[in-house]
């Protein structure tokens, strides 16, 4: 390093919090390397930061990852927020007009702060039941949009808007549950781009005796033609069903029956858009053997954790 003062070499000075320091051997002053922004003026090194989130992204509780980190819990919290800021930014920039052929729209519930049941009328009304809609393309396996709010039509109609925007205009095909305002939402919005079907799952009474989490069993499924021509060879929600399975297993907060649930819906949010974004762009898919971004031709290699923090 040159000295800024007398453009003299500069010898190692030891270091200050994880950044290199350097002295002039001629004039005496001491300086400091600049420090990598990627994290927002965060002490964290960035070695840490990464490992902190592969961790979270592996299905550990903050907590768990306290312990085995030895970084600062409100610094776990820190971090996840600015990564699934900068993990927002990379969603909304990269997966725009992508060409689809069929999609799948479900929704994925956990609660914030209490269960619905235990919400006062004065309390925050994002504390309660908290739901994920995910819009997947069958082939890909590519998340094209996730939004978080209550099932209600509200949270509806921006989801299948955001969709609409990832989507290239062209012909294709949506399935859904059979929540009924998606039938306003997507005839409102695709009906010039997009044929629809319900596919509705009847389930059967729970057997006496029957653990009471144990999932229901489907006695029968109805296909509800909505709009335009749907194939019936192409009207199915299993990806995005399993899909489901995937962010419970890799998303603490999403499993069930622990303390581990979301104490603040910002956090909430912030754990889902980092791990969708993950799972796009840095987690192989295992039948597909490339990352969904890759298969949908919006990413040449698979991204590191890393990279996801500094793409942004």
């Amino acid at each position: 390093m040159t000295c800024h003062n007398c453009r003299s070499e500069c010898r190692k000075f030891g270091k200050r919090k994880n950044r290199q320091r350097h002295q002039c051997t001629q004039c005496g002053k001491v300086f400091t390397d600049a420090r990598d922004n990627t994290l927002d003026g965060m002490y964290l090194p960035i070695e840490k930061a990464e490992m902190v989130l592969k961790l979270l992204l592996e299905g550990n509780s903050v907590s768990s990852v306290v312990r085995l980190t030895e970084v600062h819990q409100k610094t776990v919290l820190k971090l996840l927020v600015l990564a699934a800021e900068k993990c927002e930014r990379i969603m909304a920039k990269r997966i725009v007009n992508v060409p689809v052929r069929d999609v799948e729209f479900d929704e994925l519930w956990n609660f914030v702060g209490k269960k619905q049941k235990r919400v006062k009328p004065e309390d925050d009304q994002n504390l309660g039941d908290c739901w994920t809609f995910v819009a997947i393309e069958r082939h890909s396996k590519l998340v094209l949009n996730i939004a978080m709010g209550k099932r209600n039509q509200q949270t509806t109609d921006t989801f299948v808007e955001a969709v609409r925007h990832a989507t290239r205009h062209g012909h294709f095909q949506v399935t859904t549950d059979g929540f009924a305002p998606y039938r306003s939402a997507i005839s409102t919005t695709l009906s010039d781009r997009c044929d629809y079907a319900m596919l509705i799952k009847v389930y059967g009474q729970p057997v006496d005796g029957e653990a009471r989490y144990s999932p229901a069993e489907v006695t029968s499924t109805e296909v509800v033609p909505v709009m335009g021509q749907p194939d019936p060879e192409r009207i199915c929600t299993s990806i995005v069903e399993r899909q489901n399975l995937s962010v419970r297993m890799g998303t603490r907060r999403f499993t069930r029956l622990t303390n581990a649930f979301s104490k603040k819906w910002e956090n909430n949010w912030a754990a889902v858009a980092v791990w969708f974004a993950f799972y796009n762009f840095c987690r192989v898919h295992k039948s597909l053997r490339v990352t969904p971004a890759m298969a949908a031709g919006i990413a040449d290699h698979v991204w590191t954790v890393r990279e996801l923090m500094e793409a942004a």
